[in-house]
């Protein structure tokens, strides 16, 4: 299947010069993945709902300030496979896309998971989702949730109760929307206050309740159809037996690096925000997974995905980074994450980690087998 089939020519445009103020209220307004900003009417890049919630930036200043030009490229003719691949690793829900060199249209991790629906009712989201899983309490204020998302590079957070018991989730979305709503207070003149407020804020006031779960042995399917009819991005994963207990959260993005999986006889990674990289080369990265794989030979890895996220702290220049790396294999999910400053640095301590997670879970079976029929299926696509 190609992108061609799936891409649309609608999209949402602003220029260069528009102030970040109407950007947000775009956002508001129109709920899009992603704006597309051009200049002199060519394209310049995108601008996503998280870099405008991640952003200091005031009203005032123009969209060019804060666009991506880095989102990767489409063409029209590439396949889904490469094109999920592409926005994964990107991290964007988003890209241009393009025809003769000129933009033509834009493609969406929506449009891409509706075309192949049909395809993932034979994979179960204990087999994609993530689980571990980072939380916020009720009482924990507004910062403290937009802290968490900035340094663990995430969309959304899990609500517990004071019982460790699942609540509510606050996202991106809700606290971007909150933000612009008392904007437009503040200059009516009511409650002029807000900003300096708004940040202790508890979550327990703006958190989304109750929350859309799904169980492990749930077809992915299932869990994708879900996630369109409430208008999410993620479902909490829970017990089948325990609905307010959190396991995980298998989200939109979980099921588009499955599209990515191959039969290779090479194992297959997939690296999120890879510009951090800088002198770490992915053919390094997948030597060092593999060699830590080859000694344990009755472990079979099916994929790794290594993200990178940069802190704001600097060490003589160099960003403080963290590195997390999850390994899909006949034994389950394998993880390991670790910081340093730079991204070789946090990618050796990470895999030391991994290394060591391994080590604890040698011997150990896992029941599930890797479901190949999912790949035969997707290779049809």
């Amino acid at each position: 299947m190609k992108i061609t089939d799936i891409a649309t020519e609608e999209y949402v445009q602003v220029d260069s010069d528009e102030r970040l103020g109407k950007v947000r209220a775009v956002f508001e307004r129109q709920n899009p993945k992603g704006i597309v900003v051009t200049e002199g009417g060519e394209y310049a890049g995108v601008i996503t709902e998280r870099q405008l919630l991640q952003s200091h930036i005031e009203d005032n200043a123009k969209a060019s300030v804060l666009v991506r030009n880095n989102v990767p490229r489409v063409e029209r003719d590439d396949g889904v496979r490469e094109v999920a691949r592409m926005l994964v690793e990107g991290g964007t829900k988003v890209a241009p896309v393009f025809e003769n060199g000129s933009l033509w249209g834009i493609v969406t991790e929506d449009a891409i998971l509706r075309a192949v629906l049909d395809n993932l009712d034979v994979l179960t989201v204990d087999q994609i989702y993530t689980d571990e899983v980072i939380s916020l309490r009720e009482d924990d204020h507004l910062g403290k949730a937009i802290n968490y998302l900035r340094e663990n590079d995430i969309s959304r957070l899990p609500v517990v109760n004071e019982s460790g018991r699942l609540a509510g989730m606050v996202t991106t979305h809700d606290i971007a929307d909150f933000a612009v709503r008392t904007m437009e207070r503040q200059q009516k003149g009511d409650r002029s206050g807000d900003t300096d407020r708004m940040l202790d804020l508890p979550v327990y006031d703006l958190m989304n309740s109750p929350v859309a779960t799904i169980t492990g042995d749930a077809s992915v399917r299932t869990a994708v159809e879900r996630m369109f009819d409430n208008d999410y991005s993620g479902l909490v994963v829970t017990p089948s037996d325990d609905d307010t207990a959190v396991g995980g959260i298998v989200t939109k993005t979980d099921v588009l690096r499955a599209l990515t999986y191959t039969e290779e006889e090479s194992m297959d990674v997939q690296i999120t925000n890879v510009a951090l990289l800088e002198t770490l080369s992915r053919e390094a990265i997948q030597e060092a997974i593999t060699e830590v794989v080859d000694k344990y030979q009755d472990m079979q890895v099916h994929h790794a995905h290594v993200r990178f996220s940069e802190h704001k702290e600097r060490l003589r220049g160099t960003p403080l980074m963290r590195c997390q790396i999850r390994l899909r294999t006949n034994r389950g999910q394998i993880a390991g994450s670790g910081e340093g400053y730079g991204a070789e640095t946090a990618f050796r301590v990470a895999l030391d980690k991994l290394e060591r997670n391994v080590l604890e879970l040698k011997g150990i079976r896992a029941d599930a087998e890797y479901e190949g029929q999912l790949l035969r299926k997707l290779n049809e696509l």
